[in-house]
């Protein structure tokens, strides 16, 4: 996202001393994407941030596929995974390829007896329900539900939850996620027609500093690995910080969908996008308004992407006997449409309270165990009269 923000204290130039108050220098660090290309921030550090006393343990956390290459839809009812009280532990993978991770969480508790870093992917975590704030070494930012946080790689976490009844949507990715290049200038300043703006965005605050020294475990993800690394000192300790690259927070509700005299395509919800997959927000809005109209989408073929859909809330028009916490992929290779009864059942409806969230990646998912584990067995004949 090409917007600046800063937080605590820097000197005033780039790469040169920047002194303590009781002497010594702070330690500089740039964190940045796509090598020296993409966003970047600089931060400035109490303690060198390089100090690793120990590398603890290492394990795989690549999920187990089920479907390697899938032809058939899909509903996984989420809200029957099972919580579990550890963060990490209660994230499993759904829906996986060379490009992204999508899962489902349950965590009962807040992250704190260690610190969290994906050196892999960027992270979308979705708050369906909880309540909370994402603590990180840029500062914190306050969630609730409906809320995207965009968490890049690299970024040191912790969360606390308000709540004990959390259950959130995730997407790990590859590439960065920005926001649609059509919604903005030259710049990358929003423009008038964007459904959101930079005033919409939850940015850091709270900068929390700790100079402290002992033994610091950070769990990092990488290569499908968690290893258990022990920092030197502790994690969270930037005097200051500015630049381009930060993790921030953007609510659903926030999304002003865009409406037309007929049915208009995914791309109008659309809210982030990848090089490899673009994130779509189905918000409550006023229907189709020529007289004609049919507000159910009409049918049209997968051939270029797999469709996944997460059920946030409201009545969902274009399916039948779907509830909160439901996934359902619509693979290429196979058109899908609404539900039998659902076109019909559209016309003369003037607006839908729907609330959902869609990932369609350009390359086709595999399916995890942990998926099937919640699939409901029948849903690829929901279509057959």
């Amino acid at each position: 996202m090409p917007l600046y923000h800063k937080l605590g204290n820097f000197p005033q130039k780039r790469h040169t001393q920047f002194e303590k108050p009781d002497g010594g220098l702070y330690y500089e660090q740039l964190f940045g994407t796509e090598g020296f290309h993409g966003h970047s921030s600089l931060l400035y550090h109490v303690h060198r941030p390089t100090q690793v006393k120990e590398i603890k343990a290492s394990y795989s956390v690549e999920p187990k596929i089920a479907i390697g290459k899938n032809i058939k839809s899909l509903l996984f009812k989420g809200f029957e995974l099972k919580p579990q009280e550890d963060f990490l532990d209660s994230r499993k993978a759904m829906l996986v390829n060379k490009d992204c991770t999508i899962g489902l969480a349950a965590p009962q508790k807040s992250l704190r007896d260690y610190f969290y870093k994906n050196a892999d992917a960027d992270e979308m975590i979705f708050i369906h329900r909880g309540k909370g704030t994402l603590r990180t070494m840029m500062g914190n930012i306050p969630f609730e539900y409906g809320d995207y946080l965009i968490i890049p790689r690299g970024i040191i976490y912790q969360i606390d939850f308000e709540t004990s009844d959390n259950r959130l949507f995730y997407v790990e990715s590859f590439a960065p996620f920005y926001t649609p290049k059509r919604y903005k200038n030259q710049s990358g300043q929003h423009l008038e027609h964007s459904p959101f703006c930079e005033r919409d965005f939850k940015l850091p605050s709270e900068l929390e500093t700790y100079d402290e020294k002992g033994n610091f475990l950070i769990k990092i993800k990488k290569e499908g690995m968690i290893h258990e690394v022990v920092y030197a000192t502790h994690p969270f300790d930037v005097v200051g910080w500015d630049g381009y690259n930060f993790p921030y927070g953007f609510s659903i509700h926030n999304f002003e969908p865009i409406t037309g005299r007929v049915h208009l395509p995914p791309p109008i919800h659309q809210t982030f996008e990848t090089s490899t997959f673009v994130v779509c927000s189905f918000c409550p809005r006023l229907y189709d308004y020529h007289p004609k109209s049919i507000p159910a989408p009409y049918n049209h073929s997968n051939i270029d992407s797999d469709e996944v859909l997460y059920y946030v809330d409201g009545d969902f028009m274009s399916r039948n006997n779907i509830e909160q916490g439901h996934i359902t992929l619509h693979p290429k290779g196979i058109p899908h449409g609404p539900a039998p009864g659902a076109m019909e059942r559209s016309i003369g409806k003037t607006e839908t309270e729907e609330l959902a969230v869609m990932v369609d990646t350009f390359r086709p998912l595999m399916v995890t165990e942990e998926a099937m584990g919640l699939d409901d067995g029948q849903y690829y004949k929901s279509w057959v009269e």
